[in-house]
């Protein structure tokens, strides 16, 4: 029987006499892009930090690809596959932007980084990872900054950057957190087609947070999930949250 990438189960997350997430379930099957969305504080960012393991749980149960990481670290996490960005960019600022991208790939050095530069291998192995990062650079339309420091992007830029650092972990499940945030309205749609199509190529499982409920509807995922108050308010596909009269009340208005 296949497994889905991602199984959430009963998630709960206190915050003192706080419920912050009461109870969530949902699974993300190998190659299904899904939009996750709800007004601040809803519990969204929460929900993955938790199944990122960036928060313990207060209780329910977190597998990727099958394998219980409920109890695991985020670089435990991350070794079974799955990958995330933050709503809040992280990039390495004294860093330029291809370097950032050449540090997430996992197995690049032996544990002497001496004896990594003299395995035969290394070398051609080194120039495509600079070559899969130009590539995804390309993808995300900032190929030209490349060498610019990190520190000199735009927020938007950053956050594409971010979402190519991603990307070069090659992974399994995907969880982008407002990956498009103050990116142009054009590029941001550019962005959500490549990212769909990278969802079909790579068959990777990817939830996307996006607050702007307009757009996501009309960016070609798979199916939305709706989270309202800590609890899953409905899921399923863009047409049928359109329609639904709970959503249009509570996030479209009467309109």
């Amino acid at each position: 029987m296949k497994m889905p990438a991602l199984r959430v189960s009963e998630l709960t997350k206190d915050f003192g006499g706080l419920r912050a997430v009461d109870g969530i379930s949902f699974q993300i099957e190998e190659g299904e892009f899904v939009g996750l969305i709800g007004p601040n504080g809803c519990g969204k960012t929460t929900t993955f930090n938790c199944i990122s393991g960036m928060l313990e749980l207060t209780s329910g149960r977190i597998e990727v690809l099958g394998q219980d990481a409920t109890r695991m670290r985020p670089d435990q996490i991350q070794s079974l596959g799955l990958t995330r960005t933050f709503q809040h960019t992280r990039l390495w600022r004294e860093m330029t932007v291809v370097e950032n991208l050449l540090v997430p790939p996992r197995h690049q050095f032996a544990p002497n980084s001496l004896l990594a530069l003299l395995r035969p291998g290394s070398r051609s192995a080194e120039k495509k990872r600079l070559a899969d990062a130009y590539s995804v650079l390309d993808m995300l339309e900032v190929s030209h900054m490349a060498h610019n420091l990190a520190s000199e992007l735009s927020g938007g830029q950053s956050k594409l950057v971010d979402i190519g650092r991603t990307l070069m972990s090659s992974p399994r499940v995907l969880l982008l957190d407002e990956p498009v945030a103050g990116v142009a309205g054009p590029l941001a749609e550019r962005i959500f087609q490549n990212l769909r199509t990278l969802t079909s190529e790579r068959n990777i499982g990817m939830l996307v947070i996006e607050h702007n409920m307009n757009f996501i509807l009309r960016s070609g995922v798979d199916r939305i999930i709706v989270v309202d108050a800590g609890h899953i308010l409905m899921e399923g596909t863009p047409d049928e949250v359109r329609q639904n009269r709970n959503v249009i009340e509570a996030y479209l208005g009467e309109s």
